[in-house]
């Protein structure tokens, strides 16, 4: 039987930080806190320079800190080592490239799928940025194919010939379950699919041996044009005509994310939560940038886990 957390988090940005920060300092017991990068805080790693400033509160919202995390404005560097050490003061269990997957709510217990197991927890928090977009391949994509080259499965239909361009879990799910109504080719530019788990790999195994799904592995697509309406895919080994093509190429668009951790979504594609940040489904909570159209400052989303934690604790009241 798989350990049970008190809270998962997902997440490990500022956000994540401060939920899980939060959680041990008011009295959760058992927190872990998920990435799926190598270390935390991805955003400001990746995205600041060197010495970059970075802010407390964003567009010039004052923000004042409601709870035990004492964040001010700093550099880069000092932003990274001011959440190094809550992490490590506050011995936060926290679990680093690893990919959440889906969560499920089962008799009363969130199932925590990722690429490293299954975890189990009471309550929830999804704090991811909204920097989040997919990768885009190198080669241009003709404006004239816009509608049927897509990132997500949201434009899709059925009767459609679609290639799926991925080598990961997510390829490999859009292919086995666009098979159900599509012709679907997948393809991946090395010759063996190594990154999906593996039940995903059985899977998109026995779907190829039943011909379900059409394997093009170790080929390259050097460009994409239009012909008669039809997406031509121009591969290193020769062309060919689709209806549809969709990349999963890496990267995870907000919203698709949302929906596979079981987050309704408005008719816009913004989660749906209440004045305690909980979504539509009890213990599941939003947090940080995600629960913002145009984003938030690090102060609001580390209100956002005090706030959460302490409507947590007062339900178990």
């Amino acid at each position: 039987m798989q350990n049970l957390y008190d809270l998962i988090i997902i997440g490990g940005g500022p956000g994540g930080i401060g939920a899980a920060v939060e959680a041990k300092v008011l009295g959760l017991q058992k927190v872990l806190m998920i990435e799926k990068t190598e270390n935390h805080s991805h955003t400001i790693r990746k995205f600041y320079k060197d010495q970059k400033r970075v802010d407390k509160d964003w567009q010039g919202q004052a923000v004042e800190l409601e709870g035990n995390v004492d964040f001010v404005d700093g550099t880069k560097e000092s932003t990274l080592d001011y959440f190094d050490k809550l992490l490590d003061d506050e011995a936060i269990d926290a679990r680093f490239n690893c990919t959440v997957e889906n969560v499920k709510k089962e008799n009363g217990i969130f199932l925590v799928n990722t690429a490293c197991g299954v975890d189990r927890a009471k309550n929830v928090i999804v704090t991811i940025g909204r920097m989040g977009k997919p990768n885009k391949p190198s080669y241009k994509i003709p404006p004239s194919l816009r509608s049927q080259v897509n990132f997500n499965l949201d434009k899709c239909g059925n009767g459609e010939k679609i290639l799926i361009v991925g080598g990961g879990d997510s390829a490999v799910e859009y292919a086995c379950e666009l098979s159900q109504t599509n012709e679907v080719m997948l393809n991946y530019r090395r010759e063996i699919l190594t990154r999906p788990n593996p039940t995903n790999q059985e899977m998109l195994f026995e779907y190829s041996e039943d011909e379900r799904v059409t394997l093009k592995l170790g080929v390259d697509i050097e460009s994409l044009e239009s012909e008669h309406g039809e997406v031509k895919v121009h591969f290193s080994d020769g062309s060919m005509l689709f209806d549809r093509v969709i990349y999963a190429i890496g990267g995870t668009t907000p919203k698709d994310f949302l929906k596979s951790c079981g987050v309704t979504l408005d008719a816009t594609g913004e989660p749906i939560f209440d004045e305690n940040y909980e979504s539509e489904v009890e213990g599941l909570y939003i947090a940080g940038d995600i629960a913002f159209k145009s984003g938030g400052s690090i102060a609001i989303a580390l209100n956002h886990g005090y706030r959460i934690v302490n409507h947590i604790l007062n339900k178990e009241k």
